[in-house]
C-alpha cells in the first residue's frame, strides 16, 4: 500500500512567500502616509479644542494651524490647502482634502485620498 504524500512543494512555498512579501512591503510603504494623515488630524483637532466656544478671526486660525504644522512637521499640505469657511452658527468649518502618492515598485504607485472636516462653534 502506497503512502500518500502531503504538504507544500518548494515552488508553492516560494509563491506564497512572494505574495506575503509584497503585502508586507505595501504596508511598509503606506505606513508613513497614514502617519502623516494622523498628524493632520491631530492639528485640526487641536485647533478645534483651542478655539471652540471662543470668538476667533480667520488670521488667528491660520496662524494657529501654521504653528501646529511646524511643530508636527507636516510637509504634505500647507495652510493654504485647508478650506476655511463660515458656518451657520457663526463659527468656522475647516475642511482638508488631499491625495498622497506613495511609490511602491518601479512605476507602480499607491494614491491614497484623505478628507477631514472640523467645525469650530462659537
Amino acid at each position: 500500500m502506497l503512502k500518500r504524500q502531503e504538504g507544500m512543494t518548494l515552488l508553492g512555498f516560494l509563491i506564497i512567500a512572494a505574495l506575503a512579501g509584497l503585502l508586507v512591503f505595501a504596508g511598509i510603504r503606506l505606513t508613513p502616509v497614514y502617519l502623516e494623515y494622523m498628524k493632520v488630524v491631530t492639528v485640526l483637532d487641536g485647533v478645534k479644542k483651542e478655539f471652540d466656544g471662543t470668538a476667533v478671526e480667520l488670521p488667528g486660525l491660520r496662524r494657529s494651524i501654521q504653528k501646529r504644522f511646524d511643530i508636527e512637521s507636516v510637509m504634505i499640505i500647507h495652510v493654504q490647502d485647508i478650506r476655511i469657511r463660515k458656518s451657520g452658527t457663526g463659527g468656522y468649518i475647516l475642511d482638508v482634502k488631499y491625495a498622497h502618492k506613495a511609490p511602491y515598485i518601479a512605476n507602480i504607485n499607491f494614491v491614497v485620498d484623505f478628507q477631514k472636516t472640523v467645525e469650530i462653534v462659537r
